[in-house]
């Protein structure tokens, strides 16, 4: 008798101790926070690029550790703003910092607290949740700057805790995910345990075709190209056929997109292909199109399908 009731009351603890809450990931462009996420995740949820201000939208990447689920937010990098677009991705950033149960500050420790930083750090004591302290690329810089930097920042806001991580080799990884699933709100998951993201596939199998566009072209023209996944069709023969459009603001970057003979637009597809067969263990069949979409960058509706808010002038 005293064994069942021993059986009970453990199965009522466990389910009294699940956690699960909301992590914004803030820090300035190129800092890391995709990689992060992917890393702690386990997969690519979200798209990787050495081009600074690649995240346009918050793409929440989910995590279970033990019996606590991590919902991650991968903001857009917070830089000065020029443009609208750039002015909407900077708003959900910090929208999204505002809304989460804690925030993840991220640091380049080879950057140190450089103005962008500056300017973060100033604006995050107004964010009232947990905070905690992330020295990413910790491979690259010796270990007296980096105690140095965590010592300056600590001085400047109240962190929970520091960590100082390597998120492309992931290193110092798995420690901050156990942190962060023991500082979780108590409650239910929010997400099947299965799910890795929020994201559709149709929004991830654009977001990578898009981070090929990254990869290949190398001037300004990818800041200004958006890319949408039209069809998406399961075949009979186990593989799926997708067809997506790039569009661009002109047609000179049309022609920049499509390449000599279409060689660039071939090399972009190939890429993207491989890659979504990987994600989805299934042959792809891939078409691209690239077409001209004039002043697209001051579309509402583009903004919306991009899980952006349209600023106001």
């Amino acid at each position: 008798m005293a064994e069942d009731t021993n059986d009970t009351d453990t199965s009522g603890d466990n389910a009294a101790e699940t956690r699960c809450g909301f992590v914004a990931l803030i820090g300035a462009p190129n800092v890391g926070k995709s990689t992060l996420v992917n890393a702690l995740v386990g997969s690519k949820v979200t798209i990787v690029s050495r081009k600074v201000q690649t995240t346009r939208a918050l793409i929440r990447g989910i995590v279970i550790e033990d019996n606590c689920q991590i919902i991650l937010v991968d903001t857009p990098g917070i830089f000065q703003p020029k443009r609208r677009l750039d002015r909407a991705m900077v708003n959900t950033a910090w929208s999204g910092a505002y809304d989460a149960d804690m925030v993840c500050v991220l640091l380049d420790a080879r950057a140190g607290i450089n103005d962008e930083a500056d300017a973060i750090l100033t604006k995050l004591a107004e964010v009232k949740h947990p905070k905690f302290l992330v020295l990413n690329k910790i491979d690259l810089v010796p270990r007296d700057k980096l105690l140095a930097l965590a010592q300056k920042a600590n001085e400047r806001l109240d962190f929970e805790q520091t960590f100082m991580i390597s998120a492309l080799s992931g290193d110092g990884v798995d420690d901050l995910r156990g942190a962060l699933a023991k500082r979780l709100p108590p409650g239910p998951f929010h997400y099947p345990e299965d799910q890795m993201s929020d994201a559709p596939m149709r929004q991830l199998a654009a977001e990578i075709t898009r981070e090929k566009i990254y990869r290949f072209l190398h001037q300004e023209l990818p800041y200004q190209s958006t890319v949408e996944t039209d069809t998406w069709q399961d075949r009979n023969d186990g593989s799926v056929r997708i067809e997506q459009t790039i569009f661009v603001e002109r047609d000179s970057q049309r022609k920049i997109v499509l390449g000599k003979g279409g060689a660039t637009i071939k090399a972009i597809g190939a890429e993207a292909r491989k890659e979504l067969a990987e994600i989805l263990e299934q042959p792809v069949h891939l078409f691209l199109f690239v077409k001209v979409r004039e002043n697209w960058g001051d579309d509402p509706s583009r903004y919306r399908e991009m899980g952006l808010e349209f600023p106001k002038d």
